[in-house]
């Protein structure tokens, strides 16, 4: 394994470099989504929808998305990788005029998806009731942070706020330091993909002869709560509170984080008995097999400072890939603990081409995950890069019949915008 900080670490080469393949592709070529969302957890929601052939546009204020300003060296990647696969209209929606463009647009569309906070549709005519009237097959997504109803419906949905509420961050982080908020965007992502689920379920009942369309209410509360597994059981049960274990688990040991030799980390979990007694036979440690302190997994759990110990010692004494190498050949469940620029050398990545290098204009070539889910019979594919603010006025504001001198008095009146302006 090449080490970090060599010359020829962040070598694209190593990657698929890709075309875009302008077709649509997918089992989801034909459907039509209107996208009025803003940030994370709506676009990745569309970004699926697009992937596998559906047309999204993207509805867009002037400032363009919330997305697009999260930058790095003046690049906007956030947009880069999850707005492909879209159209981009702009449009004032505070003009009355651009709420009839939507009205009309949605009549035309298969699903609606936004992410304003609860009742700000209502107050444009362009709730639920007004737009399953004009198309009663239309699936409108309504993605907030807290839901469209309850007492906390009114707050403002930033995912940071969820973590720390839904209980994450109360067992995240170890036992001597404040509660650790995840360093990415965990509730948006699994909002997104929550909501992308839920709209095929929709879609699958708009389909139907006799199908109707209906509103899916996601909350960035929700799906993350729900990926927490049964800690209102468990507490129910014994009374305690998760407690934070670091790197641990509280239900098997060992399992952690270990420094090796050279600065790097492993991951190492050791969760059934086999997997123990096999672990402590590799480091010449069988004694420990038929030891009261260490021979089930409870006294493992109860003991594991000492544990813990005992691995990490052997395992500091070998770099990061010498102890890969050495468990592996031992059939101990190990991995490295990698950082982006390890990522960007493995072969498995590589191979399984789960990073593809595309045309671009700010960089030699933007590498972008591959698309998922992997689909043997309808895969999706990357089609078009991610587009200009208001790229797609004038294609898709044509379909309800806004051409020639119509478009430039909108332009005029400010009901539409354009990059250039």
């Amino acid at each position: 394994m090449q080490q970090a900080g060599s010359n020829d670490v962040m070598e694209t080469s190593n990657f698929r470099k890709a075309d875009y393949q302008r077709e649509a592709t997918g089992s989801l070529t034909g459907v039509r989504v209107l996208d009025l969302s803003r940030l994370f957890a709506g676009n990745a929601l569309t970004q699926m929808l697009g992937d596998f052939g559906a047309e999204v546009i993207k509805v867009e204020p002037k400032e363009g998305d919330t997305l697009r300003g999260w930058q790095t060296h003046g690049v906007e990647t956030n947009w880069k990788l999850y707005a492909r696969n879209k159209k981009s209209i702009a449009l004032n929606l505070r003009h009355e005029r651009a709420q009839q463009l939507l009205r009309q647009l949605a009549e035309k569309c298969d699903v609606l998806v936004e992410s304003f906070r609860p009742g700000t549709l209502e107050k444009m005519g362009l709730g639920p009731h007004d737009l399953l009237d004009r198309n009663p097959r239309l699936v409108i997504v309504r993605i907030s942070g807290w839901g469209q109803d309850g007492p906390y419906s009114h707050r403002p949905g930033f995912g940071t706020l969820i973590e720390g509420i839904s209980g994450f961050a109360s067992f995240n982080g170890f036992p001597d330091r404040e509660p650790v908020l995840p360093p990415f965007y965990m509730a948006d992502a699994f909002a997104g993909s929550y909501g992308a689920t839920a709209t095929m379920i929709a879609l699958r009942e708009a389909e139907k002869p006799d199908g109707k369309g209906q509103v899916i209410d996601i909350s960035l509360l929700d799906p993350l709560f729900h990926v927490l597994g049964p800690q209102a059981a468990n507490y129910r049960l014994t009374g305690k509170v998760k407690p934070r274990v670091g790197s641990r688990s509280t239900n098997s040991g060992p399992r952690n984080a270990y420094r090796t030799k050279d600065g790097r980390y492993v991951s190492l979990s050791a969760s059934t008995q086999k997997m123990a007694e096999r672990l402590f036979k590799s480091i010449g440690r069988e004694d420990l097999i038929t030891n009261p302190r260490f021979s089930t997994n409870a006294e493992r759990v109860r003991n594991v400072d000492e544990l813990d110990k005992i691995v990490a010692d052997f395992i500091a004494q070998k770099t990061q890939s010498e102890n890969v190498a050495f468990f592996e050949a031992a059939e101990v469940t190990i991995g490295p603990i990698y950082d982006i620029s390890q990522i960007l050398e493995d072969r498995h990545f590589i191979e399984r081409e789960i990073i593809q290098e595309y045309p671009d204009d700010d960089m030699e070539s933007f590498p972008m995950h591959t698309v998922l889910p992997r689909l043997s019979g309808t895969p999706g594919s990357i089609r078009t890069p991610a587009p200009a603010l208001g790229e797609h006025n004038r294609e898709v504001l044509a379909r309800v019949g806004v051409d020639g001198s119509a478009y430039q008095e909108l332009l005029r009146a400010g009901v539409v915008f354009e990059a250039s302006e």
